[in-house]
């Protein structure tokens, strides 16, 4: 009896897998490398290589682990590379999971959590947001995701396959063993750590002129550990046999990115320049999520809340692994 964990080996997965074996969850973990890193899970820990999409490799990880579930997080997620080669996206966040629901379904292994996200939303008509707000993606990447959640929803119907859908907002802090590494790096905590540590001369911050207190964006973060934690208590959710369901994970509050700078600024010490530059297009001003449902029905809310306590564990865990998984 297993768990298998697809993109196990990345930012989110490795911090669940690792949560997940600190409970005693028998986990296997699916990844092909082309973003993870295999340092990200124990040695010892049940590791295959592969794409979601092959079937005869799934196949045999279900067959030889005793897979009952699934937590899907094995997806691209850069946002602009999907607007350059949205090919890329569809192939591999759509039809590569399609591929993994249709052997998931043939083996009777009816319980999956999908990792989904609030790119699914596109522009917020309403802040905080809930499950019910429209979902109209202005993005390949947010596209391919919600293509995922109607396939899931169908296959519910068709096939009785269980899904809880997990659409969260900005992921980020460490744990002691697993921290984010992403090349290129594109998030914000870890470039205005990466600039703390003089790996980059300053952190671009675009547009200072948002309809926000101090004229730059606001998000939702929250901390990666209670993102692994709301994925062991959908599955709980699952095998004591919920319906499916979409749910968004967020704190409930946002910070600008000035403020996340200034609270870097608090935590390292250091003083960290920026330059501002032009505005990206599609950033809305603020997105924030409304974590009511996710309380309600997995009886979870974030306890790692503090900004900078989040961008604190980022950065310790950067001081011992100063060049990510690299080293």
């Amino acid at each position: 009896m297993a768990v298998l964990v697809t993109g196990g080996a990345g930012y989110i997965g490795s911090v669940t897998v690792e949560m997940m074996h600190g409970r005693n969850i028998p986990v296997v973990v699916l990844d092909n490398l082309v973003y993870g890193h295999r340092q990200a899970v124990d040695a010892d820990m049940p590791f295959y290589q592969g794409n979601v999409g092959d079937r005869e490799l799934v196949k045999k990880i279900i067959a030889e682990h005793g897979v009952t579930a699934c937590i899907h997080f094995a997806a691209y997620a850069y946002v602009g590379e999907s607007v350059t080669d949205p090919a890329k996206y569809f192939a591999n966040n759509t039809v590569q999971t399609n591929e993994l629901l249709n052997t998931l379904i043939a083996a009777d292994v009816k319980n999956i959590v999908f990792s989904s996200t609030c790119a699914t939303y596109g522009d917020p008509l309403q802040i905080p947001i809930s499950e019910t707000h429209p979902q109209k993606p202005v993005n390949p990447y947010g596209w391919s995701k919600f293509m995922t959640e109607r396939i899931l929803e169908t296959y519910d119907t068709a096939y009785g396959l269980k899904f809880v859908a997990l659409r969260y907002f900005n992921a980020a802090g460490a744990t002691e063993k697993c921290g984010e590494h992403h090349e290129p790096e594109t998030h914000l905590i870890p470039i205005i750590l990466n600039t703390a540590n003089d790996e980059q001369p300053f952190v671009p911050v675009f547009g200072d002129d948002y309809a926000t207190p101090d004229g730059t964006c606001i998000r939702d973060y929250i901390h990666v550990a209670d993102l692994a934690d709301a994925h062991i208590r959908a599955l709980d959710y699952l095998a004591d046999g919920g319906g499916s369901t979409h749910i968004n994970l967020g704190n409930g509050q946002g910070f600008s990115v000035f403020e996340v700078i200034e609270a870097a600024r608090k935590v390292t010490g250091r003083s960290i320049d920026v330059r501002v530059d032009a505005r990206r297009a599609g950033d809305p001003d603020r997105l924030i999520a409304d974590a009511t449902k996710a309380a309600e029905v997995l009886g979870w809310t974030p306890t790692n809340s503090g900004i900078e306590m989040i961008i604190r564990s980022a950065w310790e865990w950067k001081q011992i692994h100063l060049h990510g998984y690299s080293e």
